[in-house]
């Protein structure tokens, strides 16, 4: 059973507000009555005062339905609910739009008196489809989806979704409006068009699709006063095709001889590219015993000197083809590497008579600190101590440069010498054969 709404408006006869004793005092009283197609609406006539006057019931049509409680009109689908001398009520059930109108109840006083009630019906829109998108779209294309519905009244409201996140399409078909969505652009218009009394309503969105809409879910959403919180909606999930993309990922960082190793091959793409193809050196793999290809992954059951090399996977499908490369280097065992400082070459001098040293700056698979570089933060601090001490030297030796005494003779006598002339005259052994002024370092 469909939910009701009904909104009321009391309708009087212009003569009077209020009912007074005898046929000047009678006045027939409705509502207008709002209902949901297909429900049952009721009309009701009242009079305050009556003294046994017959009241009547016509439809749009003036056609009565009832006099009093005789049925006039042969419709199943209307009924007797309540006849008084102060009270008329029908009902006319599966409501149709057709059925909408103004309804009449007369009183049959002298003159006649009647009163009107308008019945609205309201349309409930059809469950809405999606239309437009009937094979998978190649990335790069437009695709067009178009949501429609019928029979609602009043006109139904749609609104777009992608994977529950609403995408804002208003306007019509002047005026379309614009919205831009993440990584590509929507367009709508929205079409209004009314079928008899009803209305079909449709909304169109475009769209560029790329890899990100493989999957994504568009949704149309049907909202109507009818449906309440409840709205009529369905799906369409997106398929766009595109070209393959790998990328490999290994299983150890540092690879060492006697170990099992891994590479993976992750690819996307849609048709997604089956099988990969797995090459080294440009070639096929030298040791099918060891090199066990399962589906996209490569395993070496057993890592040797001899599988250094550059391994490549290679994925298609009928878009296009994409590959990755990784360059393997097999160590030996860690623990016959001492490891200098990074300041001191950044390189492993391997031991056991071994003559090449294993550069790790240029090697792909040089070992990755997981901690604290103890070598590097030694010769930071070796660095700033040579440097503090060839400071303290330099300052030193510029301070006993500068520090030194000083040994002279003043000419003698010159304390009692009214003036600097008269000393000069008067200092032992003239001026020719005066000490001159020593200077000692030390």
């Amino acid at each position: 059973m469909r939910c009701m709404s009904v909104v009321s408006v009391v309708n009087l006869s212009p003569a009077s507000s209020r009912p007074t004793a005898g046929s000047q005092g009678q006045f027939p009283i409705t509502q207008n009555v709002t209902v949901v197609e297909g429900s049952t609406a009721n009309m009701t006539c009242r009079v305050d005062y009556n003294d046994n006057t017959s009241l009547q019931w016509s439809n749009p049509a003036q056609q009565t339905l009832f006099f009093g409680d005789k049925k006039a009109l042969r419709d199943n689908r209307i009924e007797l609910v309540r006849a008084s001398w102060k009270e008329l009520t029908i009902s006319i059930s599966e409501v149709t739009l057709s059925d909408e109108g103004q309804y009449t109840c007369s009183l049959f006083t002298m003159p006649v008196k009647t009163s009107k009630a308008f019945l609205t019906v309201l349309g409930v829109p059809e469950k809405p489809e999606i239309i437009g998108f009937s094979r998978p779209a190649v990335e790069g294309e437009d695709v067009t989806l178009t949501c429609m519905t019928s029979g609602s009244k009043p006109a139904a409201d749609i609104r777009w979704f992608r994977n529950d996140k609403e995408v804002q399409v208003c306007g019509n078909k002047r005026n379309p409006v614009i919205a831009i969505w993440i990584h590509h652009v929507v367009s709508g218009v929205k079409e209004v068009n009314a079928t008899g009394r009803s209305f079909a309503v449709r909304s169109t969105v475009h769209l560029r699709v790329d890899r990100n809409d493989d999957g994504a879910a568009y949704t149309c959403s049907v909202e109507h006063i009818t449906l309440n919180s409840t709205p009529h909606q369905v799906t369409e999930v997106l398929e766009v095709h595109y070209a393959p993309q790998v990328k490999i990922v290994h299983s150890l960082i540092v690879p060492q001889e006697g170990q099992y190793f891994k590479l993976e091959c992750v690819s996307k793409g849609n048709p997604l590219p089956e099988p990969v193809l797995w090459t080294k050196d440009g070639g096929e793999l030298p040791d099918v015993e060891r090199m066990i290809v399962e589906g996209r992954e490569l395993i070496i059951t057993t890592l040797n000197k001899t599988d250094n090399g550059t391994y490549r996977c290679e994925a298609s499908n009928h878009l296009g083809t994409h590959s990755d490369e990784y360059v393997l280097f097999v160590y030996g065992e860690l623990s016959s590497y001492p490891i200098t400082t990074p300041a001191l070459g950044v390189f492993i001098s391997q031991q056991c008579g071994t003559q090449n040293p294993i550069n790790l700056v240029n090697n792909p698979n040089a070992l990755t600190p997981h901690g604290p570089d103890h070598a590097l933060i030694g010769g930071v601090v070796a660095v700033v101590v040579f440097i503090t001490l060839c400071f303290i030297i330099v300052l030193g030796r510029y301070l006993a440069r500068h520090k030194g005494t000083y040994l002279t003779n003043e000419a003698k006598g010159a304390e009692d010498a009214p003036d600097a002339d008269t000393a000069i005259i008067n200092a032992e052994g003239n001026h020719a054969h005066a000490e001159e002024k020593k200077e000692y370092f030390i």
